[in-house]
């Protein structure tokens, strides 16, 4: 298979999965708006739901844009400013998209914690400081991201050379070694640390659950086969997340790393396409992980004639 039919094929996936992705957060957003709305004791993690799936909407609907020449030409705007305008806003809710998911991770383990741990004095009152802590962290991570700002450039420009193609319209210029070196290292350690908090979280989530299987098998014999608790169904649906998000996560940092060594390859515009699919699956998954665990949910669907 030719470069280009390749990348055709990849065009074609990344529609398919924005499409889908789309309609799932759109549906999982809207579902927990009411809930919010109507429930007059909503879960603890509802707000940080629905903002990820709001998230994840506008990161798949960046991409569909990026990816699909129609979609793209349709907006009569100015190249460079749309290829700098749809990219870093595809590049900041990524970076909201990992942000939440661990906000979610650490909500969900203060949730859980017993009275006797130091945690509990969290329970009520970490909402408002967890988005505090939220939107530092993003502004730090956003900062780190900013200069492909300057960098990103309509491939049609004339007057850049050896640009390296992100789709077919847009590339990045050239960056000095230095420069890159710099931002791929901040970028990371950004990453790292938020993916390190999120498995810290994990961690501890999955010692109480073992704990708590312990007491229960005290408590219960094993004839009896008690059904599990919305906590720990909740738990370990954010488990799962994490764990897609973390594995995602090494998978699309290995064809980074990739793309890196083949910048002056034809083939880096298919590898490229191939880590967009990798780096969107989590947002058209994660909805439909958080559906099928939601009982609200799916009591809704299951009510519909």
């Amino acid at each position: 298979m030719s470069p280009m039919s390749a990348y055709i094929a990849v065009c074609k996936c990344i529609l398919y999965q924005a499409g889908i992705g789309i309609s799932t957060n759109t549906f999982l957003f809207l579902s927990h708006i009411s809930t919010i709305l109507l429930d007059r004791r909503p879960k603890p993690t509802d707000l940080a739901s629905c903002h990820l799936a709001f998230v994840h909407i506008a990161l798949l609907t960046t991409m569909l844009f990026l990816h699909s020449p129609d979609l793209f030409e349709s907006l009569n705007v100015w190249t460079d400013f749309k290829c700098k305008a749809l990219f870093n806003v595809n590049r900041v809710m990524r970076v909201l998209s990992i942000c939440t998911t661990c906000l979610m991770s650490i909500t969900q383990a203060i949730t859980i914690s017993p009275g006797t741990s130091w945690l509990a004095e969290f329970k009520y009152k970490c909402t408002h400081s967890f988005f505090y802590l939220f939107f530092f962290i993003l502004l730090i991570c956003l900062s780190f991201s900013t200069s492909t700002l300057f960098h990103t450039v309509a491939s049609s420009n004339g007057t850049q050379t050896n640009l390296m193609a992100i789709t077919k319209y847009c590339s990045f210029s050239p960056i000095k070694h230095g420069i890159m070196s710099l931002m791929f290292t901040l970028t990371t350690s950004s990453d790292v640390f938020l993916v390190g908090v999120m498995l810290l979280s994990s961690a501890y989530m999955v010692i109480l659950l073992l704990r708590h299987q312990r007491r229960s098998q005290h408590l219960h014999s094993t004839s009896l086969s008690p059904r599990s608790s919305p906590k720990k169904r909740a738990t370990q649906t954010i488990l799962l997340l994490v764990t897609f998000f973390v594995v995602m996560y090494w998978v699309d940092f290995i064809i980074s790393s990739s793309s890196l060594i083949l910048w002056t390859y034809d083939s880096v515009k298919v590898i490229l396409g191939v880590q967009s699919v990798v780096v969107h699956v989590y947002a058209t998954v994660s909805p439909l992980v958080l559906i099928s665990s939601d009982k609200r949910i799916l009591n809704v669907l299951h009510n519909i004639p």
